[in-house]
């Protein structure tokens, strides 16, 4: 079967022929429809982030797929069953993380993660995965299901900053973005009714397609040229609740500004090592007199990836439309990984779907 993987020391993913995976017991085979790409593969390629699998030269990219159930293998799901595959697997046997079902909170070393590090990942016309680590999706999502993978990261991050605010009654009505990427963009559509108002923040200048986005779902385009994270208050207003999708690292610590009293910012970007000069004092007494909290979070669990479901299938097809900038074959693979101002979502894809 054809695979796109990376090799150790190269700087870009190459097609290669593989043998087509045979499932061990517990485990389906699956024909793979469509693999997102996004940041993290391009770190992988570019070396700075991940790893290939012990003993191997090459990884498998790819960790946002759909596909479709080739062979069941007695497991639950019967041929023809649209899912879609979570990323992190236990790296040596399970561990306690994985036992309580909570892999996403597992520290380094104790997970590979699928097309990132340690295990191949979904870009191949076929890949294998333990039953439980496969979710249903219903045939209407099988052109954007390689979205659920990103809309689950969002599910998680929510849900815990929610959680740091459960002491007391908080009804946020405010939330800024810092991002409009994909994922930002797609938080956006995501959160558009649970929040009175909405804004977005980028580096872009008119006229851009991700601003097109973010004003027809009725939020604030911020540009951070012009108004920088911490006058965000001034310009507009303190927010309840920031959502960071940047990885730069200045807006971790810039966001604690931008926040109103009693409210959370979710921290998802990974910033390289930088070191920069911040006023610990004054923000440290933010936190501490005004209840604020900040929320790292990283991958996401079973359960967000169900939240992902629902959600995305609420989401408007002009909207994915609008996001889904490129979806690729096979023998054009290249252009999913090329970026630029016209860029916002790619895939590549492997088949066809036919609902049976």
């Amino acid at each position: 079967m054809k695979a796109i993987a990376v090799y150790e020391g190269g700087s870009e993913p190459v097609v290669i022929d593989k043998p087509r995976p045979e499932p061990s017991s517990g485990e389906a085979l699956v024909r793979t429809l469509r693999v997102g790409v996004d940041g993290t593969d391009h770190e992988v390629i570019a070396g700075g982030h991940g790893g290939t699998p012990e003993g191997e030269d090459h990884l498998v990219l790819g960790h946002e797929a759909v596909g479709v159930v080739e062979d069941p293998n007695d497991t639950p799901f019967e041929a023809g069953d649209l899912v879609v595959p979570t990323v992190r697997r236990p790296p040596n046997g399970a561990n306690e993380y994985f036992a309580r079902g909570e892999p996403d909170m597992a520290p380094n070393g104790r997970y590979h993660e699928r097309g990132i590090v340690g295990a191949h990942g979904f870009m191949a016309e076929y890949f294998t995965s333990p039953a439980e680590f496969l979710v249903g999706v219903p045939p209407s999502l099988a052109e954007w299901g390689f979205l659920i993978e990103p809309a689950s990261i969002t599910e998680k991050a929510v849900e815990h900053a929610a959680a740091s605010r459960s002491a007391f009654h908080w009804e946020p009505e405010s939330m800024l973005v810092l991002g409009n990427g994909a994922l930002g963009l797609l938080t956006v559509a995501m959160l558009d009714d649970e929040f009175e108002r909405i804004y977005c923040l980028g580096r872009r200048d008119r006229p851009d397609p991700t601003i097109n986005v973010i004003e027809s779902l009725g939020a604030t385009y911020v540009n951070s040229n012009e108004t920088p994270v911490p006058a965000v208050p001034d310009a507009h207003e303190a927010v309840d609740f920031v959502f960071e999708a940047t990885g730069y690292a200045p807006h971790a610590f810039e966001s604690i500004e931008a926040l109103a009293p009693n409210g959370a910012a979710a921290l998802l970007g990974v910033p390289g090592d930088w070191e920069f000069e911040i006023d610990g004092g004054r923000l440290h007494r933010e936190l501490v007199l005004h209840n604020k909290a900040l929320v790292g979070s990283v991958n996401s669990s079973y359960e967000h990836f169900e939240a992902a479901v629902e959600s995305l299938s609420t989401l408007s097809e002009s909207f994915l439309t609008d996001l889904v900038t490129g979806v690729y074959p096979l023998d054009e693979f290249e252009a999913a990984f090329e970026d630029d101002d016209t860029t916002i979502k790619t895939a590549v894809e492997f088949g066809a779907y036919e609902e049976r």
